[in-house]
């Protein structure tokens, strides 16, 4: 695992300068490779290329990089593993000529003796990289099929940047950025900033399972997708598995096992998060039952109630036989991390599972330099109970006019939250216990908001949103579509649950989960890799009947047939949590006094980007107890953070 950056720069500085550009630009990235540094440049084509390395496959300096290809055509700067490079060197021959036995010399050879084209189409791994033709004088952009790994490009003062992390683009010393207020919004609803925007205009994330080429006569790369997740979803309902589901059980945990078994192939120490969930579980199973010595697995704990997971997973733990290590995290532990997080995401990101997954990174980096994830087997098996939720409530309001719903709607939210509470308390008094509601009000409010919308997409889209019309909190804002909002980016599907799949897929899954994961843990200079999304796997889910997969309230149906061969279900017999944080509790408390400053109505105003009353009416109503807005605030709080950390990057955050 590494860190790239470059430039291309048509003015064609001198070499010093160019030289000293992307030793600037690569050394924000030391985090990501403290391993090995390295640079390539030709300041008659102003192109330099930068590297950090983190050592992984062949440990000695023939896996340095940036690396020329053998036959001195190519150089690249690559990001990621090839997991096949074994079975694509043993392709390629002997005639190659080896120097090395890292992947990067193989991903190079390939390149050369099939094409860029066809080599990305032969690759399984995760990877980004940049590739320069010296013949052709052009560059090329590319990025694994599921968005695992990270890549920004973009021009700016005239100069073409790229790089794993918008750090070293900002880091070039001619960079002038300007807010991208449209990418804002969207990041408002969302809790992260959709590909391929992010918070700088004219800087773009490129789409997983595409390639961008750059010629030096063309301002606008040519991008070209060599895998399509829409596709392969759309080919998978068109001719779904042809045998039993018993045999594409077998044929699932065959290609797992073969999934983790690759990415357990490292020249230095390696182990696995484990939560205690089917996913996480899944791919501890899978590697204990290949490993001759127990394996290196973690987890992190809360002491608040209804977010502790980690005695489920010392229970797992036990009976795999791993060797296990946890950490308990308090509200403390979350104030001490929260002035790194604009630093380790380089653009606002409130997904609050980042607080843990920074920590358990960083607590797994002391024993390994690899670690395995579950990430994927909600999207790909229809795990997330918020699909069974939209599912069976549009089934039950769906029928109803849709302005009587919104009449309905309308009617119950004239009653605020703490008048429910007072006309409720009488019913909630003579409930059993486990059926009281602490805040019944608020949660009336929360659900006759399903009321009001037209189609189950809409629902969905609903559930997902934070603030529900973000371009009215963001001054001079317009919120860019999404497949949550634009239907034509939508892949064919016959139910609700698997268009909820798929679009959580290419959005939800690259855009937060793994930009999550991949910032967490390279932040510690750790790799993490996820065997459920090798794209064998997603392939083949999206050939399994619905069925299969989600049965009455339960998802993940295949996964729990396989995990039940290697642990008891009485051990996975429990409600999913997630990986969050008590954040609510946490804003009332430990980081109330960090948070007041950041939301204060004078520094909100004389910013100008988001209007402050909204934000200040909830930030109110969250200290008094009366609602619970901790993700709405939580949005608000890691811009602010991150607009303090990066004033100096933006040219003007004043309306444009």
């Amino acid at each position: 695992m590494c860190g790239f950056c470059g430039v291309l720069d048509p003015a064609l500085p001198p070499s010093e300068a160019l030289g000293q550009a992307v030793t600037a630009m690569r050394e924000t990235l030391i985090h990501r490779g403290p391993d090995d540094a390295g640079q390539w440049l030709d300041a008659s084509a102003g192109i330099a290329l930068g590297h950090r390395r983190l050592s992984i496959l062949d440990l000695s300096a023939l896996g340095h990089q940036p690396m020329v290809s053998h036959c001195g055509r190519y150089v690249i700067a690559f990001n990621g593993e090839i997991y096949n490079h074994a079975a694509l060197r043993a392709e390629l021959g002997e005639t190659i000529g080896w120097r090395g036995h890292s992947d990067t010399e193989v991903l190079l050879a390939a390149i050369a003796s099939w094409g860029l084209a066809s080599t990305l189409t032969r690759l399984n791994g995760m990877f980004a990289f940049a590739l320069w033709d010296r013949q052709r004088r052009q560059l090329s952009l590319a990025r694994d099929r599921l968005g695992e790994k990270p890549l920004y490009y973009g021009w700016n003062q005239g100069r073409f940047l790229f790089g794993s992390e918008l750090k070293a683009l900002v880091a070039h010393p001619g960079w002038r950025g300007a807010l991208d207020r449209d990418a804002l919004s969207a990041y408002l609803r969302l809790s992260y900033i959709p590909a391929p925007h992010s918070i700088y205009r004219g800087i773009h994330k490129l789409l997983p399972g595409t390639a961008a080429t750059l010629a030096l006569d063309r301002r606008t790369p040519l991008v070209e997708v060599y895998w399509s997740a829409r596709a392969v979803a759309e080919q998978g309902l068109a001719a779904p598995f042809a045998g039993s589901e018993i045999e594409a059980l077998g044929r699932l945990e065959q290609l797992l096992l073969d999934a983790v078994g690759l990415r357990m192939h490292a020249d230095v120490p390696l182990g696995a998060f484990l939560s205690g969930g089917i996913d996480s579980t899944t791919v501890v199973a899978l590697m204990q039952a290949q490993s001759t010595r127990p394996v290196r697995t973690f987890s992190i704990g809360f002491h608040e109630p209804g977010f502790d997971e980690a005695a489920d997973a010392r229970r797992i733990a036990a009976h795999l036989g791993t060797a296990h290590t946890e950490l308990y995290v308090t509200g403390q532990d979350g104030l001490d991390t929260i002035a790194e997080l604009p630093t380790h995401w380089d653009e606002p990101f409130a997904d609050q599972s980042q607080i843990p997954t920074l920590l358990v990174s960083r607590m797994a980096r002391r024993d390994v330099t690899v670690c395995l994830s579950g990430d994927g087997g909600d999207e790909l098996f229809g795990g997330y109970s918020r699909y069974l939720w939209t599912r069976d409530s549009w089934r039950r309001i769906g029928w109803i006019p849709l302005a009587l719903r919104r009449a309905l709607a309308t009617g119950v939210t004239r009653i605020s939250p703490a008048d429910w509470d007072r006309l409720l308390r009488p019913v909630s008094a003579v409930l059993p216990d486990p059926l009281r509601i602490a805040s019944p009000g608020d949660r009336l409010h929360k659900a006759v908001d399903i009321l009001t919308g037209d189609s189950p997409e809409s629902l969905y889209l609903r559930i997902l949103s934070h603030w529900k019309d973000p371009a009215a909190v963001v001054i001079g804002a317009t919120e860019p579509p999404t497949v949550l909002t634009d239907a034509g980016q939508r892949a064919r599907t016959s139910s609700i649950t698997e268009r909820m799949m798929f679009m959580d897929s290419v959005l939800y899954l690259p855009d937060d989960i793994l930009v999550k994961v991949d910032r967490a843990s390279m932040a510690c200079s750790l790799e993490a890799r996820v065997p459920l999304l090798d794209h064998r796997v997603y392939e083949l889910a999206w050939s399994l009947p619905l069925a299969w997969k989600v049965r009455g309230r339960l998802g993940k149906r295949p996964l729990r047939g396989i995990l039940a061969r290697h642990v008891p279900p009485a051990l996975l017999d429990r409600p999913k949590m997630g990986f969050g944080v008590p954040l609510a509790q946490w804003l009332r408390g430990p980081l109330r006094d960090w948070a007041e400053p950041l939301l204060a109505e004078s520094r909100l105003s004389a910013e100008g980007i988001l209007r402050p009353e909204p934000i200040r009416a909830l930030w109110t109503e969250h200290l008094a107890g009366r609602r619970n807005w901790s993700y709405y605030l939580w949005d608000v709080l890691m811009l602010q953070a991150w607009l303090e950390a990066n004033r100096t990057h933006l040219s003007s955050v004043s309306v444009p």
